[in-house]
């Protein structure tokens, strides 16, 4: 089932191919990094300012592929993706001539393929590399010319909430929202890419101050299929805690129609491209309301996933999806969530929102939420819909930090206490810092 209007088309693709000849490309600056696996392949994607000429080969002891890149360089602004499938390590160098050499080092013999993914409206220059097991060390030179699966990534934007001149809420020992939100929104935006077929942006990667309208609009021109923002709550009573969805109001909802209905001349590309500066005040409100009345119920759908995999990790507010009157979830044709992570002004959740393991497990949830409500929502023109991952079988698993208590831990995972020391062969209350973990399914 597909909610909301038709998104932007299928990118033109190149495909893969052989040749020895150079090609006559421009010269193209590595603007990203993205590493996925799946059971049968590594994917390596290197996100590219403009087409590229690239030259591949393999070495043995040790396993390394490199990726000589003429002319090119690597933005600033890029940083290495962790080790994952059976690349250990991303390493880059410039080379004689302006040539960029990116070194994958390996755990084992790989057959690579590669292609060019030429862009469309939304998407930039890619160079794909796909690693195969095993092939022998003979250089080889890979371009495009025969056609890869044909559809296009999904689009999530995550939303870290304030940031710069705007600290959000502060914690009693002085943890600032905005930091331990942005750690979140990395750590999600660095799992949702490990799966084939999502690509994400941030509205900021650092401790910038971003609108709300470049936030929304951010998300409006990258076409995003979900919208997530990121914060964390306050009170003034200490005592509260818990973790809340929210998508936008009904009541809200009416109030951003009736303001983009009076600035129709700025509103072109409100829904999936189509104007409704040409419509008459009648049909703009119709097609306006279908449009904002579609993300909203598609909001609803994903937020309740998101809950579902959140309550396994974190104690949860409110058990349904909330609806409130937040400015930046109001983007008519984008299912758009607002999640308050935790209540910073509590001691024990302002400890846990700093915690790294607590920020990877809370992403963790939200990522299995989202991919549970692609996996049945997704666009059929997408990679992902033709393709979804398989349902996750592999136990939580929870690295004990300095200070917790198995109490604890069995109630931030909403556990008994007992099915915890079971699944775990504990006696008693001794566990140690470091001790992995298993944390029951319910």
């Amino acid at each position: 089932m597909r909610f909301g209007v038709s998104r932007l088309g299928v990118a033109c693709l190149l495909g893969l191919g052989l040749a020895t000849q150079s090609l006559s490309l421009r010269a193209a600056e590595i603007e990203g990094v993205r590493i996925s696996s799946g059971p049968e392949e590594t994917r390596v994607v290197l996100d590219l300012s403009g087409p590229a000429d690239h030259r591949l080969f393999t070495l043995s002891n040790p396993d390394r592929l490199v990726i000589d890149i003429p002319q090119s360089s690597l933005a600033s602004i890029v940083r290495m993706p962790e080790a994952r499938g059976v690349v250990t390590k991303v390493r880059t160098g410039p080379r004689p001539n302006g040539e960029l050499r990116v070194v994958l080092d390996l755990k084992q013999a790989v057959k690579p393929k590669s292609f060019l993914l030429a862009p469309g409206d939304q998407f930039g220059h890619r160079l794909v590399i796909d690693l195969l097991p095993g092939g022998a060390n003979v250089p080889e030179i890979r371009r495009a010319a025969t056609a890869p699966p044909q559809g296009r990534d999904l689009v999530v934007v995550i939303d870290a909430g304030h940031g710069g001149k705007d600290p959000g809420a502060s914690g009693p020992k002085g943890v600032r929202e905005k930091d331990v939100v942005l750690a979140i929104a990395r750590q999600l935006a660095t799992d949702l890419e490990s799966f084939n077929g999502i690509r994400t942006l941030m509205t900021r990667g650092g401790d910038q101050y971003v609108s709300f309208d470049k936030r929304m609009g951010l998300a409006r021109t990258a076409r995003a299929d979900l919208f997530i923002s990121i914060h964390a709550d306050s009170y003034r009573d200490s005592s509260a805690r818990g973790a809340t969805v929210y998508a936008l109001s009904t009541g809200r909802a009416s109030d951003e129609v009736a303001r983009r209905l009076a600035e129709r001349e700025n509103a072109a590309d409100l829904i999936g491209g189509v104007s409704i500066a040409d419509k008459d005040d009648v049909l703009a409100r119709v097609l306006l309301d279908l449009s904002q009345n579609a993300a909203i119920s598609a909001s609803l759908i994903a937020g309740q996933d998101i809950i579902r995999e959140m309550s396994g990790v974190t104690r949860m507010r409110k058990t349904s999806v909330q609806q409130g009157s937040f400015l930046v979830l109001t983007s008519p044709d984008i299912p758009s969530l607002l999640i308050e992570t935790a209540y910073i002004s509590n001691p024990r959740e302002e400890s846990a929102l700093r915690d790294p393991s607590y920020q990877r497990d809370l992403a963790r949830s939200v990522t299995a939420g989202v991919i549970s409500y692609f996996r049945t929502n997704a666009p059929p023109e997408t990679l992902f819909a033709q393709s979804p991952p398989p349902k996750p079988s592999e136990p939580l698993r929870h690295t004990i930090a300095r200070g917790e208590t198995l109490s604890e831990i069995a109630e931030r995972y909403r556990v008994s206490l007992t099915s915890l020391r079971q699944s775990n062969s504990i006696r008693g209350d001794t566990i140690r810092v470091g001790q992995v973990i298993t944390i029951p399914r319910t």
